[in-house]
């Protein structure tokens, strides 16, 4: 028995990792047709192991499912199950429409999201009038079809007809047909992102190739769009002016002030109109759309106060991200951990968030740090006040903006600001908010450890230069570098420990934002 599924996509990262995940679960082989995608679709696809057959263009669904039966016929499956990458598809009903082929009473099997008082599950096709027909099949793509039947499909009709095409070619050519009922899922929950006002703080500094892409992709059921001109000196001020969008406010900065300070005051714009979740989206295209209601569900349903991307989690997802950029992330990831006190989140870079009114309330948006760091300081004082961030997992992408940030300066200056906004955290929340003895721990990690590799790189030079070292001094050394090594670890325990507590309402760590 061998059993093939195939995947027509087009820019559906957002989805496709939980789709082969769980198509794996039922098939022996996946194919996925990546009708020109412009996302990392493909790359994610390859990376899991899928067969992905390329289209240079969008030519559209039905040539998708075309190019699909026409790749599997070479394969010659025992059954062909079809469907879509677009997240209504859920891969857990496959053995729901796979089981009345292999058993031998059906030759094709549509998954149908509806029934009606005339209509019931399971029963053949042949039981209703032409009328029946097309309210029945007319657009399910969530299909099983028996190897016998992939012959007669002539695929003549465009992306709107081409379900109800090739449900008449079965049948006219005389194979049963039957149905199966499917649960329909909505994997962007539009009734809980109607009841929340959104709101998408967008910073622009010399935007004018992107920014119009970008706004135009902002969703529909985003209330509010700031976007934050940053005292750009091309023609990004006159796009903006020619864009016909009612949501859009625009905040114009005579003066360069850097782009943490562009986002506070699309944050402050955005408390002052009540919006209850803010998402910051850069002006460079760059941040996906469709992504979007990954970061806004955890916090409109409870689960976090602020999300952020997190491109770090696995292979599938880092395309694009040269080693370089890869190892200076991983370095601010590590250094960021331990100053903020999330030692759950990775990519604290990553500038793709969304937080909620609550959490912008309190932070203390006057204090954020207004250069590049501005990301890994938020996360510093959302921990200081008690708040729950989760990561939330989705590909790298670098379109044609190019980054024009210098990592060497970039890493030792927002290092620094770290160590400080470290110390004031401590301070802040183990200190004057509530007190736990990790502080002293800390303190004490952070004295020793010096003093012992300070002391122990004196008694190297004594012994260069041939003086005398007593062993007694050797041990001292280290005695010294083992306790401070011990107290900073405890500090860090501790520290883990209180991060988990903060986390407990949120029922996870990160999430993968997909259908489960």
């Amino acid at each position: 028995m061998n059993v093939v599924a195939v995947i027509p996509a087009y820019n559906e990262e957002v989805n496709i990792k939980h789709i082969i995940k769980r198509t794996k679960l039922y098939v022996d082989q996946i194919i996925l047709v990546d009708d020109g995608s412009s996302d990392a679709t493909a790359y994610i696809a390859r990376n899991m192991g899928v067969k992905v057959i390329q289209h240079g263009d969008n030519l559209g669904k039905a040539a998708a499912l075309q190019t699909a039966f026409e790749e599997a016929r070479k394969i010659n499956p025992s059954v062909l199950v079809t469907l879509y990458a677009n997240g209504f598809h859920n891969p857990d009903d496959i053995p729901a429409v796979l089981d009345p082929v292999l058993s031998g009473d059906a030759d094709v099997v549509n998954g149908a999201y509806v029934t009606s008082s005339v209509t019931g599950f399971g029963t053949t096709f042949e039981d209703f009038g032409s009328r029946g027909k097309g309210q029945f099949f007319m657009s399910s793509g969530f299909r099983a079809y028996s190897s016998k039947t992939l012959e007669i499909f002539r695929f003549t009709k465009g992306d709107n007809m081409i379900e109800l095409e090739l449900i008449d070619d079965a049948i006219n050519a005389g194979f049963r047909v039957r149905e199966v009922p499917i649960k329909i899922i909505d994997p962007i929950k539009r009734e809980l992102l109607a009841s929340k006002r959104i709101g998408v703080v967008v910073p622009a500094y010399n935007e004018e190739k992107l920014i119009k892409a970008t706004i135009d992709g902002i969703p529909h059921y985003v209330d509010r769009i700031y976007v934050i001109n940053d005292a750009s000196t091309d023609n990004t001020a006159k796009i903006l002016d020619a864009l016909d969008d009612s949501r859009l406010f625009v905040i114009t900065h005579e003066a360069n002030k850097g782009v943490g300070a562009a986002i506070v005051n699309g944050y402050k714009q955005a408390l002052k109109e009540e919006m209850d979740v803010v998402a910051v989206m850069g002006g460079d295209n760059q941040m996906n759309p469709a992504q979007l209601p990954k970061l806004l569900m955890p916090i409109i349903e409870g689960k976090g106060d602020y999300t952020k991307g997190n491109r770090l989690f696995s292979t599938e997802y880092r395309g694009g991200m040269s080693g370089f950029r890869l190892l200076g992330n991983s370095m601010l990831t590590f250094i960021t951990k331990i100053a903020s006190g999330y030692w759950h989140v990775m990519d604290p870079q990553n500038g793709y968030t969304a937080i909620s009114k609550e959490a912008l309330g309190e932070i203390g948006l006057d204090e954020i740090y207004t250069y590049y760091g501005y990301c890994n300081h938020i996360l510093v004082r959302l921990n200081a006040f008690g708040f729950r961030t989760l990561d939330v997992v989705m590909p790298a992408k670098y379109g044609e903006e190019k980054s024009t940030i210098k990592y060497g300066p970039y890493i030792s200056k927002v290092s620094m600001m770290l160590f400080r906004k470290f110390l004031w955290r401590l301070k802040m929340k183990y200190m004057i908010l509530n007190f736990h003895p990790l502080v002293l721990f800390y303190i004490l990690g952070m004295a020793f450890i010096p003093v012992g590799v300070l002391f122990g790189l004196s008694m190297i030079i004594a012994t260069l230069m041939q003086w005398p070292v007593s062993s007694n001094l050797l041990v001292l050394d280290a005695l010294i570098l083992i306790s401070g090594t011990q107290f900073l670890l405890f500090a860090m325990l501790f520290d883990m420990q209180e991060s988990d507590k903060d986390l407990r309402g949120s029922g996870s760590r990160s999430v993968e934002g997909e259908i489960e």
